[in-house]
């Protein structure tokens, strides 16, 4: 994702509104040609360091007047994301800065030619200092800052991303970034509102749903909002918006502040274009997936007692509020149970989540499985209850499933 001084921005002061850098068939035809060079400086360049790839990129756009070094940079960034650079995570290149500078030490200052005040010569010392270490000068320049950023070496260039994808990639960020100062979203879903809902909870987004008609409505706590100004969740918010983007049949309005803090809107729907390469995630945390692959096991050897497993099966209605617990537990004789599952999330949060599990208490059976950290926040609500550390077990499910 790109950072914020690589975000660029329009505001519309007469309209109130926000709109992000994007580039269009229309006005940028020049681009694909630019961006298939791009590509190709990577594909070429297998083992440069970072800095110099972007130092290549920047060439190329010499002379491309309508291209600002925000988007330059933002280019590069997107490169970057999607290869791979070695990285000295055996802090080998520390290592050897601290041997070569203390052999150094002793022979400073270093002058290119010896004279009457100085006598070390630079290219003597360089060989002595190869010779002791055993390796040549030109080894050991290679790999001297090797854990600084810039002098990360490409291992492997951008796959299965084409000049399309690249620019379809960098309208995606550019909007993403605009996020970061969103105080608030709200979504108007139609058919897919599981699959916003489930990207939602992945993101791990304050939210709460309500039904209008035969739409849905989601309403978000944006990163800029009082509560939660942090850079963890804005980049959990800016990830949002490829989920969203996969979906179908919605409309999004954020409120996102601008200069002197005034508001502006940032409008999207489904039909603008905007293109995401997520594909579906069918779960929403670890915890779930794993919980589910043990339930599939154990079903398989016939210990579940006849329960069948639903994801998200179940949403529940009370006037406009809209409930989704997580699973659904059905039985022939037994009948449906929802299960909620509560890991971490903000105290704000668990405040809203008990009043909507009290809101919807007594129109289906609900149990609940509960993260140890937040164990205390949630009262006796009537409901059973089963609290996990950093798994939820099935047997310890099936033996509180009412009946």
């Amino acid at each position: 994702m790109l950072t914020k001084e690589q975000s660029i921005v329009e505001y519309d002061f007469s309209r109130q509104r926000v709109i992000p850098d994007r580039l269009t068939r229309s006005t940028h035809g020049h681009y694909p040609p630019l961006a298939e060079e791009m590509l190709k400086i990577y594909q070429d360049h297998v083992g440069e360091v970072r800095k110099h790839l972007h130092e290549l990129v920047r060439r190329l756009f010499r002379g491309v007047t309508d291209c600002p070094a925000k988007r330059i940079s933002a280019f590069c960034k997107l490169l970057d994301d999607a290869s791979e650079f070695h990285q000295d995570k055996s802090a080998a290149a520390a290592k050897l800065r601290q041997r070569v500078f203390t052999l150094a030490a002793s022979k400073h200052p270093l002058v290119q030619s010896r004279d009457q005040l100085f006598d070390h010569e630079e290219a003597n010392a360089k060989a002595e200092i190869a010779a002791e270490i055993g390796k040549s000068w030109a080894e050991i320049e290679a790999s001297l800052f090797a854990d600084v950023i810039e002098f990360h070496r490409l291992q492997k260039p951008p796959e299965n991303l084409d000049a399309a994808g690249l620019l379809s990639r960098y309208n995606v960020a550019q909007t993403q970034a605009a996020l970061y100062a969103a105080t608030s979203m709200t979504v108007w879903a139609g058919d897919d509102f599981k699959m916003i809902l489930r990207y939602a909870k992945l993101a791990r987004l304050m939210h709460s749903i309500t039904r209008q008609g035969d739409r849905y409505v989601f309403q978000l706590n944006g990163p800029a909002s009082l509560l939660r100004q942090t850079r963890r969740y804005g980049v959990a918010f800016a990830r949002f918006l490829p989920g969203l983007l996969a979906a179908q049949d919605w409309r999004m309005q954020a409120t996102v502040l601008g200069p002197a803090k005034r508001r502006f809107a940032l409008r999207l729907s489904s039909s603008d274009g905007l293109r995401s390469e997520v594909q579906p995630s069918d779960f929403d945390s670890q915890i779930e997936e794993t919980f589910w692959q043990q339930w599939q096991t154990m079903q398989a050897e016939d210990q579940t007692g006849g329960w069948q497993l639903r994801r998200e099966g179940t949403v529940l209605h009370q006037g406009q509020t809209v409930f989704t617990p997580d699973f659904s537990l059905d039985h022939p004789e037994h009948g449906e149970v929802l299960l909620e599952v509560i890991g971490f999330w903000t105290p704000e949060y668990l405040s809203e989540k008990v009043i909507r599990l009290k809101q919807f208490q007594h129109t289906a059976r609900i149990m609940l499985a509960i993260s140890e950290s937040v164990d205390q926040a949630i009262p006796d609500l009537g409901m059973p209850r089963v609290t996990f550390k950093t798994t939820l077990k099935v047997k310890e499910v099936l033996q509180i499933l009412p009946r």
